[in-house]
This record gives structure tokens, C-alpha cells and sequence, in this order.
């Protein structure tokens, strides 16, 4: 399943912005296979949709480390891991928001 998301806030700023858009796709072979440095969004029972970079995973376990890039973002620094199965999707395509420098 492919789905577009517009990006709010600036949890990986400088390189996703807010008015972005990302293509998802969530496609069991793509999210077994997660790396780091990967993009992920996922659903946080507190904070929502998120979207972060992969830290780590522990894949037998099921859970996943993330982390935004600005200095304010809100992660698994403060909330610990998620787990797979709060996945959305994993970013395949990253659509910048026309005339926006970055």
C-alpha cells in the first residue's frame, strides 16, 4: 500500500521541512528490512504521526529506535522504542515543497 503525507513540524529539519510531502509504502518486505538511517512514519499513542530517522532495530524484538535531526525533536531519546506494528510506512520518495530552498 503506497500513501502521501504532508510533513509538519521540523523533526528532521533541514532535510524534510514542513509542506513537504512523502510517499509511504507499507509493504511487509520494505519494514522487515528496516536500516538505519531509514524514514519512518509511524503512530505514537501521545504525540500522533511522527516521522523519524531509524537509529536502530532490533528486529527479533520488534522494536526500533528513532530519532529526529533538530535539536527540539521529540524521539525515542524521550519515549524509547516503538514497536513494528505502530509502523505507517517507510519513506520511498520525498517530495520538497516547490520554491522552498534546502
Amino acid at each position: 500500500m503506497l500513501r502521501f503525507i504532508k510533513v509538519l513540524g521540523y523533526s528532521l529539519a533541514p532535510d524534510y521541512r514542513e509542506g513537504d510531502f512523502v510517499l509511504i509504502a507499507k509493504i511487509p518486505f520494505l519494514l522487515n528490512r528496516l536500516k538505519r538511517g531509514d524514514t519512518v512514519v509511524f503512530s505514537h499513542p501521545v504525540y500522533g504521526t511522527m516521522i523519524k530517522r531509524v537509529e536502530s532495530s532490533g528486529a527479533k524484538k520488534g522494536e526500533i529506535f528513532v530519532v529526529g535531526t533538530h535539536q527540539d525533536s521529540v524521539d525515542s531519546r524521550q519515549f524509547g522504542a516503538i514497536h513494528t506494528t505502530d509502523l505507517i510506512g517507510k519513506v520511498i520518495w520525498h517530495i520538497r515543497q516547490p520554491g522552498k530552498a534546502h
